[in-house]
């Protein structure tokens, strides 16, 4: 992938870290299955099985304490 799509972790509020985690986290699934019709497929899987919706909570949560840490916890 030759684009930039992520050229800062630096965000100018928690809230954009967030949203930043949750864009990671969807990028890394992205990337890791490039094809749209498999990741459909995927999806019905697990949208309703509680255990992975909160195995992608976690990675989402790790992508911010990343993010988090790299704004400093948005402390000047």
């Amino acid at each position: 992938m030759s684009d930039s799509w992520l050229p800062s972790l630096v965000t100018a509020t928690p809230q954009e870290g967030f949203d930043l985690a949750v864009r990671l986290s969807r990028m890394g699934v992205k990337l890791t299955q490039p094809s749209d019709q498999v990741r459909d497929k995927l999806r019905a899987a697990y949208e309703q099985d509680s255990a992975q919706l909160i195995a992608i909570s976690q990675v989402i949560a790790i992508h911010f304490q990343t993010i988090a840490a790299a704004n400093n916890h948005w402390r000047s």
